[in-house]
């Protein structure tokens, strides 16, 4: 198997990742994922399309992230792995589909208006 590059995004963070057949080994701009992730819920994040598709231990997957928080960073992370796996077997994506691990989430921040103080909220009034 040859290494298969998908990229992914949530918000303004990008995901390239770079799957590959091995281990399990998992490294997020030259570092592991235990160091770059250290919070349990990101790390299940990253893992979920592994742990859905039974693949934990089967590649080995490298990437590079930049932009956004870590949360936006490790849903890019997932929607590009999950993107890989439906590359390396079509059967993948009727497990990661339901789950919605091929969806791109639209939602992005919404831009702040002139002669308001945020997207939203206005100025105080004043009456007098």
């Amino acid at each position: 198997m040859e290494i298969i590059h998908k990229i992914g995004r949530r918000k303004t963070a990008v995901a390239r990742v770079y799957v590959s057949q091995g281990k399990g080994n998992i490294t997020i701009n030259n570092k592991d994922l235990k160091v770059y992730f250290p919070t349990a819920t990101l790390q299940y994040k990253v893992n979920q399309p592994f742990s859905l598709t039974g693949n934990e231990d089967n590649y080995d997957v490298k990437v590079n992230v930049y932009g956004g928080g870590i949360t936006g960073q490790a849903e890019a992370i997932r929607l590009a792995i999950s993107r890989a796996l439906c590359e390396v077997d079509a059967e993948h994506r009727t497990t990661l589909k339901p789950e919605g691990l091929l969806t791109r989430d639209p939602r992005m921040v919404e831009r702040k208006k002139f002669g308001q103080k945020k997207a939203r909220k206005k100025f105080q009034f004043s009456k007098r």
